[in-house]
């Protein structure tokens, strides 16, 4: 069982029935009143998210969730369709339960996919992975005292923000969790 001190960023439990995915979270503790924790909570099932506060006592179960081997081939009406690495099964998820990470994806990339009871809920992407820059502006460097920056867009459609020397054509490494620019490739 976990308690609210457990409830780290990228805790998984179950609440209200269904698995839950902490985002943020913030302790607090007042004179005479017990501690609280507030969290932003994501349901792993609907993607929705929620605020939610809890009290000092409560525990909770930890969610059973397993991680497989998964490739992606393409995607279809906002369905995105992955191949199970050592079944060879296919199945679809959805792109709420995706979410941001769909920009990221490309054709034959291998993701770690996300289970709950045997139902895809979750895709996780390598942390850096490498994108052509399809379109650009010419860098032109004017009154910048640090360098600059200018955005671009990747072959997946994902504008992301690089440095003035990026040109069109160029391969750079992007870090998928938050869609920076890391280095060239």
């Amino acid at each position: 069982m976990l308690g609210i001190t457990d409830l780290k960023t990228g805790v998984k439990f179950i609440y209200n029935g269904e698995p839950h995915e902490v985002m943020s979270y913030q302790h607090s503790k007042t004179a005479r009143a017990g501690a609280v924790m507030r969290t932003k909570l994501k349901n792993m099932i609907t993607g929705s998210v929620i605020d939610k506060t809890f009290r000092g006592n409560e525990k909770f179960a930890e969610a059973n969730v397993t991680r497989e081997k998964g490739q992606f081939l393409y995607s279809d009406q906002g369905k995105y369709n992955f191949m199970n690495m050592s079944s060879y099964d296919q199945y679809e998820i959805d792109i709420q339960i995706i979410g941001d990470r769909a920009q990221f994806l490309q054709e034959g990339m291998d993701v770690d996919v996300v289970k709950y009871e045997g139902r895809a809920i979750g895709v996780d992407l390598p942390i850096k992975v490498s994108y052509e820059i399809i379109e650009t502006q010419p860098g032109v460097k004017g009154d910048t005292a640090q360098g600059g920056s200018k955005p671009a867009k990747i072959a997946t459609g994902a504008s992301i923000t690089v440095p003035l020397f990026i040109n069109q054509g160029d391969k750079i490494i992007v870090d998928t969790r938050d869609g920076s620019y890391v280095e060239r490739a």
